[in-house]
C-alpha cells in the first residue's frame, strides 16, 4: 500500500502529464493479457506516445485544473490513459486498431486538443490523415504550385528569345 506522501507524488507526475499532453485517450482493458499488454506498450511507445495504467482516484485528483478534468468521471473501473502531445490521429488509429482485434479493450472517454470529444469520435479521427501525411500533402500543393509558376516564368523567356531571334533572323534577310 502506497504511503501518502507516494500518493502525492504520483498526483504531481500524473498533474505535469496530464498538462503537457493536449491530448488523451481513457481506455477499459478488464481482462487483457500480459503479452497482449506489452505489445500494446510498444507499439505506443515507438510513435512517442505515453500510456499508463491508472488508479482512479489518484487520476480524478490530478485532472483538476488540465483538460481530463472535463473527462474525470470516467475514471471509473480498470483505466489506462493513453497521452500523446502531438498528434491526435495516430494514437486513433494505435488505439482504435486495438479495440477492434481485443473485445476486451473500450474506450471510455477522449480529448482532442484540450477539448473532450464523444467516444464514437474516436473512430473518425481515426480515420483521418496523421500529421505527417497532412503536411505532405500541403508541401505538394505549394510545390506544385512553384514548379507551374517556374515553368511559366521559363516559358515566357523562352518564347521571348524565339521572338527576338525571329526578329534578328528577318532583319538579316531584309538587309
Amino acid at each position: 500500500m502506497k504511503t501518502k506522501l507516494q500518493k502525492e507524488k504520483e498526483i504531481e507526475v500524473l498533474h505535469k502529464e496530464f498538462e503537457e499532453a493536449p491530448n488523451a485517450l481513457l481506455v477499459g482493458f478488464q481482462g487483457i493479457k500480459v503479452a497482449d499488454d506489452e505489445r500494446l506498450r510498444r507499439e505506443l511507445r515507438q510513435a512517442n506516445l505515453s500510456y499508463r495504467v491508472v488508479k482512479n482516484t489518484l487520476a480524478i485528483r490530478a485532472a483538476k485544473g488540465t483538460a481530463m478534468e472535463q473527462v474525470s468521471s470516467n475514471f471509473e473501473g480498470a483505466t489506462a490513459v493513453a497521452l500523446s502531445k502531438n498528434d491526435p490521429v495516430t494514437m486513433a488509429k494505435l488505439l482504435t486498431k486495438w479495440a477492434k482485434a481485443s473485445p476486451v479493450f473500450s474506450f471510455k472517454a477522449a480529448v482532442v486538443e484540450g477539448r473532450a470529444i464523444d467516444v464514437k469520435d474516436i473512430e473518425s479521427l481515426s480515420n483521418l490523415p496523421s500529421k505527417e501525411e497532412l503536411i505532405s500533402k500541403i508541401m505538394f500543393v505549394l510545390n506544385s504550385g512553384a514548379q507551374r509558376l517556374a515553368s511559366a516564368t521559363a516559358g515566357v523567356a523562352r518564347n521571348l528569345t524565339v521572338v527576338v531571334d525571329q526578329v534578328r533572323a528577318q532583319k538579316e534577310s531584309q538587309g
